[in-house]
């Protein structure tokens, strides 16, 4: 990231959803800048409205990015138009619901209606997962144009718990039933106290990109429940 802008958008990846407050000499360690370089690009972004800084001289992340993020046709476009269907969905479960589109190996949250008495899951508005690991990603994966399925499958699959599909050859399978029956359940992949069940909604019409809900991210039954293994 040699050029100005590459520095900038360096900055801009030094936030992460546990890193949502960062120092100075912080960001300067976490991108590699020098003081005085991240100093001025700092100061930058500042004063367009990407970065603001708290009472306690820390930066996040600024409204102004948010203002630009909600132009994206996959983010908060998508969201007013699933939005009915994910509170049908939440009112029919109370559970968490959520909205995901698939981006690169990854799915990303877009949208996300929580309960309080829900389990807890590691997904956020904005968040990635491998996409393998989550009931959203593995219907979005078997729905995906079929280079974009070998290119994945080709990949090295991350595991989370002793339940996370790892073989490429099981995961062909599983996104083989997943076009058969429409959805798919996620048990235990991310976390051994959660189970997922995602289905496939509609094809983006200006991208080629695929969307899915989610719901129902349960507290999973640890005795005998059919999922994905």
């Amino acid at each position: 990231m040699g050029s100005v802008s590459g520095r900038l958008l360096g900055v801009l990846d030094a936030f992460t959803g546990a890193q949502r407050r960062l120092t100075l000499t912080e960001i300067s360690r976490r991108t590699g800048l020098p003081m005085g370089t991240a100093h001025r690009l700092v100061g930058e972004l500042v004063a367009w409205g990407a970065l603001e800084r708290d009472d306690r001289g820390r930066y996040q992340i600024g409204l102004r990015l948010w203002e630009v993020a909600a132009l994206a046709p996959r983010g908060p476009g998508l969201r007013e138009i699933a939005l009915p269907f994910l509170e049908d969905l939440y009112e029919a479960t109370h559970q968490h619901v959520q909205l995901a589109v698939l981006d690169g190996l990854d799915v990303v949250y877009v949208e996300r209606i929580s309960a309080r008495g829900a389990v807890g899951v590691r997904s956020r508005v904005g968040g990635r997962w491998p996409a393998h690991t989550t009931g959203v990603g593995l219907v979005l994966l078997a729905h995906a144009p079929p280079p974009i399925q070998e290119d994945y499958l080709g990949t090295p699959l991350a595991g989370f718990t002793e339940l996370t599909i790892t073989d490429p050859a099981a995961l062909r399978r599983v996104l083989a039933e997943v076009r058969r029956t429409g959805y798919a359940v996620s048990d235990r992949q991310v976390t051994m106290d959660a189970v997922s069940v995602a289905a496939h909604g509609q094809r983006a019409a200006s991208a080629d990109r695929f969307l899915a809900i989610i719901a129902a991210a349960r507290e999973a039954d640890r005795s005998s429940r059919p999922g994905v293994r």
